[in-house]
């Protein structure tokens, strides 16, 4: 049972400003730089609404992955410091691939990728780690999240795309309690596939696609204050199953109004695999 975190002054629903996109006849792209670099840019253009969050710690339990897109979960992990490149990979990955098997149910789980992230700007320069997102996005499309197999496990990619697979994340703190620029997540059940635009990742080496959000005023919004390093939010940005199951799952920082004053800035790890089944 995930506990619920300050109660007693963390309101069932704030209102909160979600950047969404704004359509302006061309594709947006956003440019990222190679491992380490700080060198980020982008030609979205944003779309601010007002919208209400929802406080997911009202509704223990009520999260289901193949239907709400997430869930909310307890999960301790041994890792001491997220600093640590080597420490993730040896300690981290492995959690992290048996998580998300107890999570989906799959045979096989292979972690692919994962990115740090601050709100601390002297941090980021520091550990060249990347900034958090505002703005609302689905991270992989109906081309990229088959063409990221082929990408990484090219021999085996053939026989794993002829069955069902997912790419399932998993976000967490690293350090503190999140005070500044948590994680939103919208209910999968409440987007429409009309709701995404394409968006090009374009990387040194490579060009990918996610899925930028426009508004839609049936999107329901939740967010779980406060989370702690033994909590994770698990949740799929594709699944190739097309049978009214959640498939994609909107999601963006934002700027929380129940933030404390003097709040650290937030410090998460994001987490990308493979759920073949």
């Amino acid at each position: 049972m995930v506990q619920l975190a300050e109660p007693e002054t963390i309101p069932a629903s704030v209102e909160a400003t979600i950047n969404y996109h704004r359509d302006t006849g061309e594709t947006p792209y956003t440019f990222t730089g190679g491992p380490g670099s700080l060198d980020i840019r982008s030609s979205a253009v944003p779309d601010p609404h007002r919208v209400v969050m929802h406080n997911g710690r009202m509704h223990p339990g009520d999260f289901v992955l193949e239907r709400d897109g997430f869930h909310f979960t307890h999960h301790d992990t041994k890792v001491q410091s997220f600093f640590d490149e080597d420490e993730i990979r040896r300690i981290y990955y492995p959690e992290m691939e048996a998580l998300v098997k107890a999570e989906t149910g799959a045979r096989r789980v292979v972690v692919f990728d994962h990115t740090l992230r601050t709100a601390d700007d002297a941090l980021r320069e520091e550990r060249k780690i990347r900034e958090v997102v505002q703005r609302a996005h689905n991270d992989y499309t109906e081309w990229s999240g088959p063409q990221r197999v082929r990408d990484v496990l090219p021999d085996e990619a053939d026989d794993l795309l002829s069955r069902r697979f997912a790419i399932v994340q998993v976000w967490r703190p690293i350090r503190h309690p999140v005070e500044t620029f948590p994680l939103a997540i919208c209910d999968a059940r409440t987007v429409a596939f009309e709701d995404f635009v394409l968006s090009e990742r374009r990387y040194p080496n490579r060009i990918g696609q996610t899925y930028a959000v426009n508004y839609n005023p049936a999107h329901r919004w939740y967010w779980f204050p406060r989370m702690r390093r033994d909590e994770a939010l698990v949740f799929k940005v594709y699944d190739s199953l097309k049978d009214g199951r959640a498939r994609w799952t909107a999601h963006t920082a934002f700027d929380d109004p129940t933030s404390p004053p003097n709040a650290r800035p937030r410090e998460s790890i994001e987490i990308r695999t493979f759920a073949f089944f």
